[in-house]
């Protein structure tokens, strides 16, 4: 489509998809997504509704308010929409507060995900999303023992990389030994018959991969020193126990986390091509104006309406509208004049974000693949950089960005303390103790901080048991005329679905309260 801004392009290309879905379900020939769109009657409203941020959160409302016949406008202080569902790609541009500007210089058709990477398969409203809005997805690779632990330390398995299931299959080879010997010498208080202590002790050794002796020696599970081929092979050496727990891979940062955590099973799921196809996608179905570089520095609940004022091009503005839904980050919302209830207030202060920071390293090779046989999955260590993630796509191509730091809390707040040079800087120092690859592939570099970044100063909200109490509650009502939505107001925090499932819920209860009758649908919690 020569000649087609960016804006034409997502119209076209979003009706077409919503076109095709909806043409293609009438004919049978596709399946219905997986959780069904809003069973709420449409009414004829003149009622206008303006709608802060044009993250997903944002989008989808505005699409869902569309639908049901409302008038929307949306108000995004960035130069783009996405909010933190963003992809970062050659010309991306970022300005965090202390570093200044930022530009990336990847190669055409390289690209990482700044923002959320993953998506769940038991994430309903995602996926239902995607499939609406015609985004591709793909497998997204979390779990894969071929990648690396490594250990910064003084013990004797330290400073050097071991892949994953060397270690973990030699601790849980060491855990069932300990636990059969418990059982078989009844040192446990159980009230098991024979035949139970039994069939616990051959689950044991299954388990642990035991020996006829009940003990742990190593196997083929945690690989070979000489790989099956023509010959049978030769199984490497299991490391001791001692030398394991010494070497600190028992600590919080080597737990299976991935292997475990509900939200993290496989399978997984990303947007070809990138996250932000998600939000390219909503926004190219929109009929609702999207005002980019409006930054709102005020807010006031007023008998009839709302009004908003914001910043365009250094003009001040000022829209008034019935309805107001709002989905600024809390951590940004405390900073802008309103006059929310004092309860509302108090919870927005209140309000804690996530610190957390990526930087995306690009390589002239995938040497990942080509030497290591690594396609997919994370490297853990337990220094600063936290976590390297591998790309789950575009396998055997010539070149990858691989994401070299992926890092939380006081981690990413000292990460995010540099200035972009000294990043890169320190990524390639320690990520070059795993890899001595990147010292010769090393292309270009770009992080983000997002505690540091003006628009979102965190990653997503953190909530405890009190502050879930006293701020969460809070937000699952208006205040006035003024709705709250964005993962900050759901139980899925750093989730796409929190996002998505706030918007409709918010949606639903507005549409509700304009029609003076309450509208039954479905709402997913996952």
């Amino acid at each position: 489509m020569p000649g087609l801004t960016r804006k034409e392009f997502l119209k076209r290309t979003g009706t077409l998809f919503g076109g095709a879905y909806t043409s293609m379900l009438a004919m049978g020939l596709i399946k219905e997504a997986p959780v069904n769109d809003f069973d709420l009657n449409k009414t004829e409203s003149d009622k206008s509704i303006v709608i802060i941020g044009a993250g997903l959160a944002g989008l989808t409302a505005a699409w869902e308010l569309e639908k049901l016949g409302y008038n929307c406008m949306i108000l995004e202080a960035r130069d783009r929409a996405g909010g933190r569902c963003w992809s970062v790609r050659n010309g991306s541009n970022n300005t965090e507060m202390e570093s200044g500007d930022q530009t990336a210089k990847f190669d055409n058709g390289l690209y990482f995900n700044a923002g959320p990477s993953r998506i769940p398969h038991h994430h309903k409203l995602t996926l239902h999303y995607c499939k609406a809005l015609g985004v591709p997805l793909e497998v997204y690779n979390n779990v894969n023992e071929a990648a690396y632990v490594y250990s910064e330390g003084s013990g004797p398995l330290c400073n050097k990389k071991i892949r994953a299931r060397e270690i973990r299959n030699d601790i849980r080879g060491y855990m069932s030994e300990l636990l059969a010997r418990a059982v078989d010498q009844d040192q446990l208080d159980l009230e098991m018959s024979g035949d139970d202590v039994e069939s616990v002790i051959q689950y044991l050794r299954a388990e642990g991969a035991l020996n006829n002796d009940k003990l742990y020696q190593a196997s083929a599970r945690r690989g070979y020193n000489m790989p099956p081929g023509v010959t049978s092979g030769t199984v490497s050496d299991a490391y001791s126990l001692s030398d394991i727990i010494a070497s600190g891979f028992m600590e919080p940062d080597f737990y299976n986390v991935a292997e475990y955590t509900y939200e993290l099973q496989m399978t997984m799921f990303q947007a070809v091509g990138g996250m932000d196809r998600i939000s390219d996608a909503l926004e190219g179905v929109l009929k609702t104006d999207i005002n980019l570089g409006a930054e709102v520095t005020a807010i006031e609940n007023r008998e009839e309406g709302v009004e908003v004022e914001y910043i365009t091009g250094g003009v001040k503005n000022v829209i008034e509208a019935d309805y107001c839904i709002c989905t600024i980050p809390l951590s940004v919302l405390r900073n802008i004049p309103h006059n929310f209830s004092g309860s509302v207030s108090r919870a927005i202060d209140y309000a804690t974000y996530n610190s957390t920071a990526k930087i995306g390293l690009q390589f002239k090779r995938r040497f990942w693949e080509e030497d290591e046989e690594i396609y997919g999955g994370i490297t853990r260590t337990n220094n600063d950089l936290t976590q390297i993630f591998y790309p789950s796509n575009d396998y055997h191509s010539e070149k990858g960005v691989l994401i070299g730091a992926y890092n939380f809390g006081d981690r990413a707040a000292r990460f995010g303390n540099l200035g972009y040079d000294e990043r890169t800087a320190f990524a390639l120092e320690k990520g070059s103790q795993i890899h001595p690859q990147y010292k010769n592939e090393f292309e270009h570099a770009f992080s983000v901080s997002w505690e540091n970044t003006k628009y979102s100063l965190g990653g997503w909200a953190e909530y405890n048991r009190r502050t879930r109490q006293m701020i969460h509650s809070e937000l699952q009502e208006p205040d006035g005329r003024v709705y709250f939505a964005g993962e900050h107001c759901t139980y899925l925090n750093a989730w796409m679905a929190g996002a998505f499932e706030s918007a409709r819920s918010v949606v639903g209860d507005l549409h509700s309260r304009i029609n003076e009758r309450q509208f039954n649908y479905e709402k997913i919690t996952n």
